[in-house]
């Protein structure tokens, strides 16, 4: 499993929070991130006590711990055992009541419909091909009013050769919807797996915010962020966060 390893590897997004995040967040001083950089707004968040809350492929004790000290009923979900550790283990340091659901984020079988009032879901959907199965299941297990927070890469950072970036030039050499597994080779891919690397995918902003729409969700609100750095960054955010909402009562 690729993030099993990015745990060992000490990944930015595997880092569990501090105590001192955890106590702010129960004296109700807390934030979270879905793109690398930028905090999501309060106004985009319920009244956390009570609140049944989904954190949708976002283990490794960072988003989950501060929102169960915050007073809601968290429960995290994600592919990566390794990552659901870190939740459980902050958990247990900071006497925290967190549920850990091993599972895809693609089907969320495991939980019947209008289960959560609310699903954080930070950058992780560019590990699956079908984006749209993410966003029609979180509206299944949503109740009517409830958010989806989601965060997400924009696409046009897949047309680029990675290497290329990596020294500081631009240069097209794919298209959009991208795949690792056609673009690649097989051979490539092979060696991504041999080294515990994740396959990634890029989707299109139809797929991804049109995506939500379709699946029946409304759009109320939308921010883009940056990764300081990055040479396309230096051109455009390349990073976006949506806040959608399933129509009904609460909304």
């Amino acid at each position: 499993m690729a993030w099993d390893e990015e745990v060992a590897r000490g990944n930015e997004w595997t880092v569990p929070v501090d105590a001192a995040r955890v106590a702010e967040a129960r004296r109700g001083n807390w934030n979270i991130f879905l793109t690398p950089t930028k905090s999501v707004p309060a106004s985009w968040f319920p009244p956390l006590d009570g609140t049944d809350v989904l954190c949708l492929a976002s283990g490794g004790g960072q988003q989950g711990p501060v929102l169960a000290a915050a007073g809601a009923n968290v429960t995290v979900l994600d592919a990566s055992p390794r990552q659901l550790e870190q939740d459980r283990s902050v958990a247990a340091r900071e006497s925290l009541e967190i549920a850990t659901v091993l599972g895809d984020m693609a089907d969320l079988s495991m939980f019947a419909d209008a289960s959560f009032d609310l699903i954080v879901h930070p950058v992780s959907n560019s590990f699956v091909p079908d984006v749209r199965a993410v966003w029609r299941e979180a509206h299944r297990v949503l109740r009517p009013g409830g958010s989806l927070l989601s965060g997400f890469s924009n696409g046009v950072v897949y047309i680029f050769d990675e290497d290329a970036m990596d020294r500081g030039e631009l240069v097209v050499t794919d298209s959009l919807p991208y795949s690792d597994l056609e673009a690649l080779g097989e051979e490539r891919v092979r060696e991504l797996v041999a080294a515990k690397r994740a396959v990634e995918f890029g989707h299109t902003l139809s797929d991804q915010i049109g995506g939500q729409l379709d699946a029946g969700f409304l759009l109320y609100g939308f921010y883009e962020s940056r990764t300081p750095g990055g040479v396309l960054d230096e051109h455009m955010p390349t990073f976006v966060a949506t806040r959608a909402v399933k129509p009904g009562e609460g909304g």
